[in-house]
């Protein structure tokens, strides 16, 4: 059979498969805009159907609306599984994460340490860190925590209160009003329970160890009594799922995460939506087997709502993209301070029209996490920048079984280093290729063009002669990619420098 034949049976049992799912869905929402009713009262089927129907839609909507807290509770449910709990173990991805750690967008060209802490548990924490360190702390909702002062939120190092000195950073759950002694860098919490994200820089991948030695220098502990010695896990190779749950038992999750917080972990109106679902601080949560089936369904179409409001390359705010002729986006670089749009700030409120904007925020929580200050750091030689692909410069999503090329122009303007990166499309976790990493950047040295350009290629084999420019991909298994640029210098910030497109290869 012709190419030509078997594209056009494709597109055609596409085109039935789509029509189809369309025709279905009308169907559905007419079944329930035409509910039958009685002398104007529902029919007792009618009530149940609707009933059902209400449960399902509200289980939908609180998990679109939670998804910074499940994604926030995925990796630490996740890590605390294999790893162990509590504020002293800090898991340390100490010969860089691979894809056996399943998380979404993880940075293979930094070493990880990830933790969390309970203030409504043990009370007000401090962390004690050394120079030079590089980490964010988040409050459940990964908001970046305020600094007293006002002039910092969340970041620890250079781009931080203490400037890359080092320090006490003392962090303070809802409320406090306690007496605070001075030398502490104060961060005070919207939530009793915080993230703790820590980065370890290295200038030789074939020597990890003094970055690791220098992440283990981290002390936790509480502000008041006894502290418990640090445990610092290798989470390196070890099989971890640290993803958002996408079933029925998220909102077991999330009952947990009520009862720790309470009245600190939203306003009113949104209690009143995990209320609603039977989600209440303090009181029983034991859906009988019939909720439980509707909330496991509401779980798994919301997560795939996600994924759908995700792969847009454009919100409310306005446009995604980077380069009005390119396919690469950012969720922030145009829509929050300091782009150019500056619409949202970053608990993701539009500040010009005083609300949250929802969609913005799943977009973000479905495919990544944290953010601060720091990473959007238009200062030169500071911060990171990021660029974005889900697909190929005619629009085309990436697709594993294909052939691609990507060329960055000479002059690659990062201060630190710069990678690029696979992700799986299905869930934004580290493409699984064969490779150790699925990511080539600036320190694997890849061979250079007589200009100073770089060519990268992306597909199932590499080609002759290629093997130190090629990324593995898994036919079957569509993926993303992501520029890094660590330490943007002033033409990556003004864009000047402009990478090309991922364009597809015979």
């Amino acid at each position: 059979m012709e190419m030509k034949t078997v594209l056009t049976i494709t597109v055609a049992c596409s085109l039935v498969l789509t029509t189809s799912l369309t025709q279905a869905q009308t169907s559905r929402f007419d079944a329930l805009a035409d509910t039958p009713f009685e002398e104007n009262r529902p029919t007792a089927d009618s009530a149940a159907l609707l009933r059902d129907e209400l449960l399902f839609q509200r289980a939908t909507q609180t998990y679109l609306w939670a998804l910074p807290l499940i994604n926030t509770l995925g990796m630490k449910n996740g890590s605390e599984k294999v790893f162990g709990a509590g504020y002293h173990i800090l898991p340390i991805w100490k010969k860089r994460l691979d894809a056996k750690t399943l998380v979404t967008t993880p940075n293979s060209d930094v070493l990880y340490a990830m933790s969390y802490l309970d203030l409504g548990k043990d009370g007000p924490m401090v962390l004690d860190a050394p120079p030079g360190l590089q980490g964010i702390l988040l409050d459940f909702w990964q908001r970046p925590i305020p600094v007293d002062g006002g002039k910092f939120a969340g970041d620890v190092g250079l781009p931080g209160p203490d400037a890359g000195k080092g320090g006490k950073f003392l962090i303070l759950p809802p409320g406090y009003d306690g007496p605070i002694p001075e030398g502490y860098f104060v961060y005070r919490s919207g939530t009793n329970n915080v993230f703790v994200f820590l980065r370890g820089f290295y200038e030789d991948p074939k020597n990890l160890a003094p970055a690791v030695a220098h992440v283990e220098k981290v002390k936790i502990h509480p502000f008041n009594g006894e502290a418990k010695p640090m445990v610092f896990p290798d989470a390196s190779g070890v099989p971890a799922n640290l993803l958002p749950v996408s079933d029925g038992s998220v909102f077991d999750d999330l009952k947990k995460l009520v009862d720790s917080e309470g009245s600190h972990l939203a306003e009113s109106d949104s209690i009143g939506l995990l209320a609603s679902i039977g989600i209440i601080k303090g009181q029983p949560f034991t859906p009988e087997e019939k909720t439980r089936g509707i909330f496991d369904r509401a779980a798994k179409t919301a997560y795939k709502m996600s994924r759908v409001i995700g792969f847009q390359t454009a919100s409310a705010a306005g446009s995604l993209k980077l380069y009005p002729d390119r396919q690469w986006i950012n969720p922030l670089d145009n829509i929050a301070p300091p782009g150019p749009l500056k619409n949202l700030d970053l608990s993701w409120k539009n500040t010009a029209g005083g609300y949250l904007d929802l969609d913005a925020r799943i977009w973000f929580f479905t495919n990544y996490y944290s953010v601060s200050p720091g990473m959007l750091s238009k200062i030169p030689g500071k911060g990171a920048a990021y660029m974005i692909a889900f697909t190929d410069g005619a629009g085309t999503p990436l697709s594993g079984g294909s052939n691609y090329k990507l060329s960055l122009p000479a002059n690659i303007p990062a201060a630190n280093f710069w990678s690029v990166t696979l992700y799986e499309a299905e869930n934004a976790s580290g493409l699984a290729n064969g490779q150790s990493f699925p990511s080539l950047g600036s320190r694997d040295k890849p061979a250079l063009n007589p200009d100073g350009s770089t060519e990268l290629f992306l597909g199932p084999k590499a080609p002759e002669g290629k093997e130190g420019n090629w990324l593995g991909t898994v036919p079957g298994k569509g993926y993303f990619a992501i520029i890094r640029l660590y330490g943007p210098t002033q033409a990556a910030i003004d864009r000047t420098w402009k990478p090309g497109d991922i364009e597809r290869v015979k």
